[in-house]
């Protein structure tokens, strides 16, 4: 039988660019399970199912979902239940993510609008400033 792959918290750290000390708060979240070995359990241990979770975990962030929405569709890939269910539940959590990100984008083109205005005016108040200064 095959040994395992696994992995160090430095060899995922050098691998994903993460400090060990972001790949604890995972692992405190509940989004990776290392095992302990060593004195004291003071050593963890990734499987290859942790790096699948990690690779996940960072893609969904890359995505601006939440680390609880990360978990949450991560857990749903982990059980063994019908993937239809699965994939209802991500297509929801993606339409609410794209709502929310679509939202802030018309905020903020309603903001660059407004700065666009306001420049136009200083532009304008400086032009009559410098006519002004030349006539006198």
């Amino acid at each position: 039988m095959a040994t395992p792959i696994t992995f160090t918290i430095s060899d995922l750290a050098r691998e994903f660019d993460l400090t060990t000390r972001a790949i604890r708060f995972y692992e405190d979240m509940g989004l990776l399970q290392p095992q302990r070995e060593g004195p004291g359990g003071r050593n963890r241990v990734y499987s290859a199912r942790d790096r699948t979770r990690l690779k996940l975990t960072l893609r969904a962030k890359r995505l601006g979902l939440s680390l609880s929405e990360a978990k949450e569709i991560i857990q749903m890939y982990d059980s063994p239940r019908d993937t239809g269910p699965q994939l209802r539940k991500f297509l929801a959590i993606l339409a609410e993510h794209r709502r929310q990100l679509e939202e802030q984008m018309a905020d903020l083109v309603a903001n660059l609008d407004e700065v666009k205005v306001h420049e136009k005016e200083a532009r304008a108040l400086l032009a009559k400033l410098d006519k002004a200064g030349q006539a006198g």
